[in-house]
């Protein structure tokens, strides 16, 4: 079997569609019901804020809190807009602060938010901190960690497949297959699959920190200052789960006018 046939099949199985995300409106593979996702994320949020310092009382607790309330809003908002309240009935949110120098926030699926202290410094402002909350919460509504462990189980199948492809020949030739197999299937699927999640997660941010009251030409701001925090020592895009400082905010600069007129369909009206 061929090289790019293997990585052809390996391709062809993450554009399948297997579900069509609301908040979205594009099928998209997914081998994960929320149903089977939710209970494991509560329950490792549950134990991580265990295991880690959580900032409770303080205003910037508070500043989370309060900005994570007003993007869980936006987002009912939004989803009941596309005709999908229900999307978020099992949904069950938290906002939460920790001592970290790390500069970092995550959502995990069905809405359960950290902020790492380490990205304060950073985000500088409330709009910058919506940024980051409606980015992250927009990676919860996108499904992406579903899609990403079902991209993951696919691509380790087809390590399999390569591997009984090659079964009859030698050591060295299947070594080749391997690497080459793990190669293109990393570089050329895996990574640019995780760079259009950032873009996507980066687009409804947008929207969502838009109809929350947060005017998204501050993500430009936020992320310019991202992007002086790395002092230009970001990997390659190409080698990259994440879009490069320049091309995020080339994208963030066309996405704001459609955040903008999302936002005044549901009545918050930007200048």
């Amino acid at each position: 079997m061929k090289k790019h046939l293997l990585i052809g099949i390996f391709a062809a199985g993450l554009v399948y569609s297997c579900a069509t995300n609301p908040i979205t409106g594009k099928k998209s593979l997914n081998f994960v019901s929320n149903s089977e996702l939710f209970p494991t994320s509560f329950q490792q949020y549950g134990t991580f804020l265990k295991e880690n310092k959580v900032i409770t009382g303080t205003a910037d607790a508070r500043k989370v809190e309060a900005i994570g309330i007003r993007i869980k809003a936006a987002a009912e908002k939004y989803l009941t807009y596309l005709g999908q309240s229900q999307y978020l009935a099992d949904y069950r949110w938290e906002y939460k602060l920790i001592d970290n120098k790390e500069v970092n926030a995550w959502c995990m699926p069905g809405g359960k938010i950290v902020v790492y202290s380490g990205i304060l410094p950073v985000t500088l402002n409330d709009s910058g901190l919506a940024t980051v909350m409606g980015h992250e919460v927009s990676h919860a509504l996108a499904n992406h960690g579903a899609q990403r462990m079902s991209a993951s189980q696919l691509q380790q199948l087809g390590a399999v497949g390569v591997a009984v492809a090659t079964g009859g020949k030698s050591e060295q030739t299947q070594q080749i297959w391997g690497q080459a197999y793990g190669m293109g299937s990393q570089y050329g699927v895996m990574l640019p699959f995780s760079r259009n999640h950032e873009t996507e997660a980066d687009k409804i941010g947008l929207t969502l920190m838009a109809i929350a009251g947060y005017n998204p030409d501050e993500s430009i701001n936020f992320w310019s200052r991202m992007a002086a925090q790395s002092s230009g020592q970001a990997p390659s895009e190409f080698f990259s789960t994440h879009p490069s400082d320049a091309t995020r905010i080339a994208n963030l600069k066309a996405l704001i006018p459609e955040s903008k007129a999302l936002a005044a369909k549901v009545g918050i009206i930007y200048k």
